[in-house]
């Protein structure tokens, strides 16, 4: 069975009703995204960014998949298909996908402010000012926020280097480690590029672009992946 690994991002998420920052200069949900994903905006004001992200948990407690990761779990059937994704929802295993990776955290977990390797499933949709792990710290929402490292690059760099197929969708390609998977991937592996917006540096001539959001680029691509 050929490996289909697929990097998605904020673009997949968006046609299910999830925000995303990178289009409106740099604000999400009208913050400064510094204030909400970074240590120093974890430092000057915890319950602000605790309540930010309490607010996308219940944001995601209303969006449901969309086709394009209903379609990514469909593959499953064909494919060996590994998901590395930049997104924090849960949307790719509420679709049914089995193999999912996620590099920047989840929002459905709490960390450790102590131990980062003390990760908690969280059993309600919010983390308050006095919760603590059971090392008797704060817990902070499990993102990898920005300044910090991306402690899964090296499963996904891996993951990316057995590809048979390579599939980046909806992502703009500018988050980086997670954009330098791509030239991991193998020279004979087949790549693809969906996403509306195309990248305004040079793509590899072997990247076939299908210029379309994820959900109708994907309907596209499942008929090619299939009969190919």
């Amino acid at each position: 069975m050929r490996k289909l690994v697929v990097l998605t991002g904020a673009g997949v998420s968006a046609e299910s009703g999830i925000q995303t920052f990178r289009d409106s200069n740099g604000l999400w949900e009208n913050h400064n995204i510094m204030e909400v994903a970074s240590p120093e905006g974890w430092r000057k004001n915890q319950e602000l960014v605790l309540n930010f992200y309490n607010q996308r948990r219940k944001q995601l407690g209303e969006c449901q998949p969309n086709d394009a990761h209903k379609i990514l779990s469909r593959l499953e059937r064909h494919f060996d298909v590994h998901i590395i994704t930049q997104n924090i929802d849960d949307l790719h295993e509420r679709a049914g996908s089995t193999q999912v990776l996620h590099l920047h955290g989840e929002l459905l977990k709490s960390q450790s402010t102590v131990d980062p390797s003390l990760v908690y499933y969280l059993d309600h949709w919010e983390i308050k000012i006095g919760d603590r792990c059971e090392k008797g710290s704060q817990l902070r929402p499990f993102i990898v926020w920005f300044g910090e490292d991306v402690p899964m690059m090296e499963s996904a760099i891996e993951i990316a280097g057995a590809a048979d197929i390579f599939l980046v969708l909806g992502t703009s390609m500018q988050v980086y480690p997670a954009a330098s998977l791509i030239h991991y991937v193998p020279k004979g592996a087949k790549k693809y590029l969906i996403d509306p917006h195309i990248p305004d540096f040079k793509l590899q001539k072997d990247v076939t672009v299908i210029q379309e959001t994820a959900t109708v680029g994907m309907k596209k691509l499942e008929e090619i992946l299939l009969n190919s």
